[in-house]
């Protein structure tokens, strides 16, 4: 067992905003959308329009021994996302995660990823929610859709879990238990970790209480 402190040191760092109506989702407004959701003048260590806890802006940190690089590691007791670094650091970002009982800790596969992806409701989500019925048959990307500028898919081997690693147009959510059981991102933080994730990478989603694994 590893306490959540696993993870752990010091270093300084590297990233929604308001946002407009909808737009046809094709490549060509992908940039336009990333310029949207990106702050004017953005510095990733001090830039924090959405007014999240500066903790969680992302940050260099020393990682533990012996995590393989490229892989993520999200600590849902402090809310951070680690992604491991080659040279022994990790970068760490602030997330939200699912509420109550929606949130499923395990060992995952990053199985493809998408810019600006389309999102649609699952059956159960459709269930809890009635209201979400209306984008029964999907809701093309862009800055109100709800899986934000970039998305990771949780697989278990060729299986879609339907869990993401996504961005967010509620950052105001980030720090808190606020997901139907993806972990949500700023889009700003999550663009400047996509291009660095490499699909087949291992994601492990740690247990919401005082305690890790590093296996599950």
């Amino acid at each position: 067992m590893l306490s959540r402190r696993h993870f752990i040191m010091t270093t300084a760092a590297l990233f929604s905003a308001p946002i407009a109506g909808p737009a046809l989702a094709t490549p060509a407004n992908w940039d336009g959308w990333d310029a949207l959701v990106t702050p004017a003048n953005y510095n990733p260590a001090v830039s924090n329009p959405w007014g999240i806890e500066p903790r969680f802006l992302p940050t260099r940190v020393e990682a533990n021994a012996g995590l393989r690089a490229g892989d993520i590691h999200v600590d849902a007791v402090a809310r951070y996302l680690y992604h491991i670094q080659d040279d022994g650091t990790a970068m760490r970002y602030g997330v939200a995660i699912g509420r109550d009982d929606l949130y499923e800790p395990g060992t995952y596969t990053i199985g493809r990823k998408a810019r600006w992806p389309s999102w649609t409701p699952t059956a159960n989500m459709i269930e809890r929610d009635p209201s979400y019925a209306e984008f029964a048959d999907g809701m093309p990307g862009g800055p109100e859709n709800p899986l934000g500028a970039r998305a990771l898919y949780l697989y278990v081997g060729q299986r879609d879990t339907y869990l993401r690693i996504h961005g967010t147009p509620q950052p105001w959510s980030i720090g808190h238990r606020a997901s139907s059981g993806c972990v949500r991102m700023v889009m700003a933080h999550i663009i400047g970790l996509y291009d660095n994730v490499d699909v087949g990478v291992t994601a492990t989603l740690y247990p919401a209480d005082n305690w890790v694994s590093a296996e599950s």
